[in-house]
């Protein structure tokens, strides 16, 4: 859940993540400058997005909870129990439960930087400006970003529908030929032709991904079930 809607890089960005860079009061997470990939510092609002923020919460009682329990101070986010001894997860760890819910969640093939493109994805369709949006996903140039804004099907749909709507809403009652070519319901250059193109183009480039937002809601499921029975 926590890579979905930030789209932060798992092992170096969210696993390392430690509790004096979580501000509950001002809703905000900090990546300082220097530690990270792109060399910069980056600030989260988590808490505008109530998701995000109760999932926080959650995990920063569970392990105030273990603090008194173990007597032990445990300064990371995202921890794990290694027979008494609570620690930073591990990659090694993290990959293990990573398999176990991709197999609960049927996705055997899924990598956790699916979460990544998930995010840049939404960004992108709540109109986002790319420039605020490599911010909050870390992406120091927009030719690495564009790769991770990947266009699914029903955006393509989407898009040629309303291009359909605004030749309807400016259509011509005398048109040139050229005009009554594009016009033409039935030409290659109508919208539904446009849409079946669309969508031939896509599957060549992307077979291989699945761009459904409920691939990552089960994967954030999954991920979720496996880590509560560590």
């Amino acid at each position: 859940m926590f890579a979905y809607n930030t789209g932060w890089r798992g092992l170096s960005e969210i696993l390392p993540l430690g509790r004096t860079q979580v501000d509950f009061q001002a809703g905000t997470i900090r990546l300082e400058p220097g530690t990270m990939k792109n060399g910069e510092g980056r600030v989260f609002l988590f808490g505008l997005l109530p998701e995000l923020a109760d999932l926080l919460r959650a995990q920063w009682n569970k392990t105030l909870t273990l603090e008194l329990e173990t007597g032990q101070s445990i300064p990371s986010v995202f921890h794990w129990n290694d027979r008494g001894t609570i620690k930073p997860i591990h990659p090694k760890v993290f990959d293990r439960r990573w398999r176990e819910a991709r197999k609960m969640a049927g996705l055997p093939n899924r990598i956790t930087h699916d979460f990544r493109r998930t995010a840049v994805r939404n960004l992108e369709r709540a109109g986002v400006p790319r420039s605020v949006a490599m911010k909050l996903t870390g992406h120091k140039t927009e030719a690495v970003y564009r790769r991770y804004a990947i266009v699914c099907e029903a955006d393509l749909s989407e898009g040629l529908t309303k291009l359909a709507r605004l030749h309807d809403s400016v259509a011509q009652p005398e048109l040139s030929h050229s005009s009554a070519t594009i016009s033409d319901p039935n030409g290659p250059f109508s919208p539904k032709k446009m849409v079946e193109a669309a969508r031939v183009e896509l599957a060549s480039e992307d077979r291989q991904r699945t761009s459904s937002t409920c691939v990552a809601d089960r994967l954030c499921f999954a991920a979720t079930h496996a880590h509560r029975q560590a």
